[in-house]
């Protein structure tokens, strides 16, 4: 089986999922060709496991101040390049085409008229899950920026819904906490005000991941450069996160028993309905605002939630490998009942 696999490149996310299923779509002896849109090339890092891949220039949000900006999104936007990518990609020679939200492949499938399977967290969004923060654009946005033929939803709970567990690394545990240690991942916002809100906080040490760099001159802020390795390194032995309420880093935080501070991003529904969720669940604590209140509560809050998820991804190429039969309720049953969650003490 030949397998074009489109992956969303504008958030770490998609590709932390991706990486996931590269290993286990491997594996299987599967050959698979994955293809990469949404950021610069200089942008992307930690890539081997793909064993090459392709990459074109596609659609991607704009962000201003932490809030998604869809006039900046619109000005940003390169139309002509888009149709050419799109006109360009040629599918004629793969068995199957997936897409991660990923519009290049979505539309050039769609072109071609080629069954398209969407795997990632935005196909939930099909399904009765909690939503917040919607507006006519978001919705058009979700339905037609990278549609699928049969879509499969991730969630952190099935909500009584035809949707899988996150696709996620579940052979690592996590090491001996270090309850003082916070990673901070909030790519969108400007990391000089991160530094400013953070900086009160000295009994603590925070380890800080953005894009762009910044220095700090406060010996318990450590700001990094985006690095696969260091920052999962980091992630495994700290206390919690405080991020953006992207899908795939709670996924992995709640995985390894990691408190959760999510900001979710102004105007963007996904975000905000991520938040809604955590909130409902109960497996993690938001803010509206960079607020330093709810920081300083939060950080001296010794409780986290551990969520225990299945291979997810070996699941689903063992899936596509039979054939992609239908998953009917005793199917996705089956899967969520290996779930476990268990309330966590930090010491």
């Amino acid at each position: 089986m030949r397998i074009f696999y489109g992956v969303q490149g504008t958030g770490n996310g998609h590709i932390t999922r991706a990486r996931v299923m590269a290993k286990e779509l491997h594996d299987a002896g599967l050959d698979v060709t994955f293809q990469f849109t949404g950021r610069p090339v200089d942008k992307y890092f930690d890539m081997e496991v793909f064993n090459g891949y392709q990459l074109r220039t596609g659609l991607t949000f704009s962000t201003d101040k932490g809030q998604v900006s869809y006039l900046k999104t619109a000005l940003d936007a390169r139309p002509l390049t888009f149709i050419k990518d799109v006109a360009s990609l040629d599918l004629s020679p793969y068995d199957l085409v997936i897409s991660d939200f990923e519009p290049v492949t979505a539309w050039a499938a769609k072109k071609q008229k080629k069954t398209v399977l969407g795997i990632g967290h935005q196909y939930a969004f099909n399904h009765r899950i909690p939503k917040a923060g919607s507006d006519p654009v978001a919705r058009r946005v979700m339905k037609y920026f990278a549609p699928a033929d049969i879509g499969i939803g991730l969630h952190w709970h099935h909500f009584d819904q035809p949707i899988l567990p996150p696709i996620i690394d579940t052979s690592k545990t996590a090491a001996n906490t270090i309850k003082n240690k916070i990673i901070v991942y909030l790519p969108f916002e400007d990391q000089r005000e991160v530094i400013r809100l953070l900086s009160p906080f000295n009994n603590f040490s925070f380890h800080v991941y953005a894009p762009e760099t910044v220095r700090s001159e406060f010996e318990h802020i450590l700001c990094h450069p985006l690095s696969r390795e260091g920052f999962q390194k980091n992630l495994y032995d700290c206390a919690g996160i405080i991020s953006n309420a992207g899908f795939e880093l709670a996924s992995e935080s709640l995985q390894l028993g990691k408190k959760i501070l999510a900001k979710p991003l102004h105007a963007q529904m996904e975000q905000i309905s991520n938040a809604a969720a955590l909130q409902q669940l109960g497996y993690g604590h938001v803010m509206t605002d960079m607020d330093p209140a709810v920081i300083e509560c939060w950080l001296h809050d010794e409780h986290a939630v551990r969520v225990t998820y299945p291979n997810t991804a070996r699941l689903l190429v063992q899936w596509l490998q039979d054939g992609m039969p239908e998953m009917d309720r005793n199917f996705v049953h089956a899967i969520w009942s290996s779930v476990e969650v268990s309330q966590t003490h930090l010491e």
